[in-house]
C-alpha cells in the first residue's frame, strides 16, 4: 500500500500515550521471589495434562498471565521471575501494560476486536486509516509500500514471493505470461515455476514454515524430515571478542564471507538457478546472536545489487527498538535502503515494507484470507505511542550500556565461564563453554528468579522489554554473579 505522506515523518507518532511507563513499573515487585524450583508441581501437572493432546516437550513452566506485570513473569506455582526473555522477544511493554489494556477496554474499538475482515477483498475505512497513521510513519526510509501479515514466518514467506515475482517480472521484460508459463506452473515445473533461488546464511533463522525453513539453518531439529530447496547458503561472520582486540582477524573474516557470497552468485547462475534475493538478519538471533559489522552489511548490499538481486533484511526479532535504534539495520549506515524489511514479534502483528517495484501488478499474488488484523494494529498503535511518549528506544540504548558493561565485568571475573560478550542496546548475549554448561546455568538462573533464553549451540541471550530499566539490569547482574560462583 502506497505511502501518502513524506517519509521524513517515519518516526513521528503524533498522540502521546495516555499512561506513563512508570504506571506499570510502580506495580512491579521489588525483585524476584521463588517458592519452588522450575517447573513447580502445578506447572508439572498442567504440562502432564497438555501432553495428552499435543507435544508439550518445549514447555518450561505454565504462566499465570493475570498476575504477571511489567518486567516480571509469574507462574502458576507463584514464582515471580524477572523476565529478560519476554515471550521470545515479543513483548515490547512487558506484561499487562495499561496502554494496551486500554485498547480492549475502549468500547469504540469493540467492532474491530470482534470482527476480523478478509482485508484483501473487504478492507475497512478503519484499516486504511491504520495503514496511514500507524504503519507508514514507522516505515524504513525509502520503502513506500507495506503488506500486513500475522507472524514472522508468513511475513518472510510472502516477502520471498514478492522478491521472486519482482525478479521474474524483470526477466520477462514486462511481457504478459506465456501459455507455457501458465500451464507449467500448474505441475510445479519451469518456466512457470521459476528456478530462481533465495540466498541465506549459515546459522540463520527465518521461520519454520516450508519456504522460510529453506532459509533457516540454526538447528537440525527444525529441518529434519522436511524436503527443501537447493538454495545457496553463505557463511555469516563469526567474530572474535573483544572486538577492539581482534580487528585484523574480524576484518579478514568479513572478507572470507563476502568472497564466498560473490562465488555463490556465480555458481547458481551457472546452474540456471539465479539468486533473486538475499535474506539476512541484522543480528543472527536463534542461531546464536552472531553479529556482522557495518562494513560487512554495506559490502553485502553492494554485491547483492551488482548481481541484480534484492536485499531483504529480516527484522522480526530485532525491530522496534530492541537494539537501541528503531530498526537494527540503521546501525550499519547503508548507502541506500534495503529493498524489503520484514517485521513481527514486538509489533504484535507482522508484514513487510518494500520499495514500489516489489508490489505485484496482478491480484491474489500476495494473498491469504486475513492479510493482517485490524485489532492487532490497534495494539501496535498503543505500543508505538507509548514508545514515543516514554522515549523507550533511548531507554533501551542507555539500559543496554549498563547491561553490556556489567556482562563484560562478569566475563573478566569468570573468564572461563562467560565468553564473547556482545550486544546492541539490550539485545545482548554471551557464550558458555558448552551446551550442557549453558543449559545448567540457565536453569540455575531461572531457579534464582531470572527467566532467560538460549540460542545457538552455547549462547545465552537477553530479550527484555523496552521498559527494562537500570534497576532491572543490576538485579540480573547480581544474580549472575551469585550463580557464576557455583560453577
Amino acid at each position: 500500500m502506497k505511502a501518502t505522506r513524506l517519509f521524513a515523518l517515519r518516526n513521528l507518532l503524533h498522540v502521546q500515550a495516555p499512561c506513563r511507563a512508570n504506571s506499570v513499573l510502580s506495580q512491579e515487585p521489588s525483585g524476584p521471589t521463588m517458592k519452588t524450583t522450575i517447573p513447580g508441581p502445578k506447572s508439572q501437572q498442567f504440562m502432564h495434562e497438555l501432553e495428552k493432546t499435543q507435544n508439550a516437550l518445549s514447555t518450561i513452566f505454565v504462566l499465570d498471565i493475570d498476575k504477571s506485570i511489567g518486567n516480571y513473569a509469574v507462574d502458576i506455582d507463584g514464582n515471580v521471575m524477572l523476565d529478560v526473555y519476554e515471550q521470545i522477544a515479543s513483548l515490547p511493554l512487558g506484561y499487562n501494560h495499561p496502554a494496551i489494556q486500554k485498547v480492549f477496554q475502549d468500547s469504540k474499538n469493540l467492532s474491530q476486536l470482534v470482527n476480523r475482515p478478509a482485508l484483501g477483498v473487504h478492507p475497512t475505512p478503519q484499516f486504511i486509516k491504520q495503514i496511514d497513521q500507524t504503519l507508514l510513519p514507522i516505515a524504513p526510509k525509502g520503502l513506500e509500500y507495506v503488506q500486513p501479515m500475522m507472524c514472522g514466518s508468513c511475513s518472510n514467506e510472502n516477502a520471498f514471493k514478492a522478491i521472486c515475482i519482482w525478479y521474474a517480472t524483470k526477466q520477462r521484460g514486462g511481457k504478459p505470461f506465456t501459455d507455457e508459463e501458465l500451464k507449467s506452473s500448474m505441475v510445479n515445473k519451469a518456466p512457470g515455476c521459476s528456478p530462481v533461488t533465495i540466498m541465506s546464511f549459515e546459522g540463520a533463522f527465518h521461520g519454520r514454515t516450508f519456504g522460510a525453513l529453506a532459509c533457516t539453518h540454526s538447528k537440525p531439529i527444525h529441518k529434519l524430515d522436511i524436503p527443501s530447496f537447493d538454495w545457496p547458503i553463505a557463511p555469516f561472520p563469526r567474530y572474535k571478542y573483544p572486538l577492539q582486540e581482534h580487528e585484523r582477524e574480524n576484518k579478514k573474516e568479513d572478507g572470507r564471507c563476502l568472497a564466498r557470497i560473490e562465488e555463490l552468485f556465480h555458481e547458481y547462475k551457472s546452474k540456471n538457478s539465479s539468486v533473486a534475493g538475499v535474506v539476512v538478519e541484522p543480528i543472527q538471533s536463534e542461531g546464536g546472536d552472531y553479529h556482522g559489522s557495518p562494513a560487512f552489511f554495506q559490502k553485502l548490499q553492494k554485491i547483492t545489487k551488482a548481481n541484480g538481486a534484492a536485499l531483504l533484511i529480516d527484522e522480526v526479532q530485532t525491530g522496534l527498538g530492541a537494539t537501541g535504534k528503531f530498526w537494527a539495520y540503521e546501525h550499519f549506515n547503508l548507502p541506500e535502503p534495503p529493498d524489503v524489511v520484514t517485521f513481527s514479534k514486538k509489533f504484535q502483528t507482522g508484514g513487510y515494507f518494500a520499495k514500489a517495484d516489489f508490489q505485484p501488478k496482478q491480484p491474489y499474488r500476495i494473498f491469504n484470507t486475513w492479510m493482517g488484523e485490524p485489532a492487532k494494529l490497534l495494539v501496535l498503535d498503543a505500543i508505538l505511542k507509548t514508545v514515543k511518549a516514554e522515549n523507550l528506544v533511548d531507554n533501551t540504548r542507555k539500559t543496554g550500556d549498563i547491561l553490556l558493561k556489567g556482562l563484560e565485568d562478569i566475563s573478566r571475573k569468570y573468564s572461563k565461564l562467560i565468553l564473547n560478550v556482545r550486544g546492541r542496546g539490550t539485545f545482548c548475549a554471551f557464550d558458555m563453554p558448552d551446551a550442557s554448561t549453558r543449559d545448567k546455568f540457565i536453569g540455575q538462573m531461572r531457579n534464582a528468579g531470572i527467566q532467560m533464553g538460549a540460542c545457538g549451540d552455547v549462547a545465552v541471550r537477553f530479550r527484555p522489554a523496552l521498559i527494562f530499566a537500570d534497576r532491572h539490569a543490576h538485579i540480573v547482574l547480581d544474580k549472575m554473579n551469585e550463580v557464576a560462583k557455583k560453577f
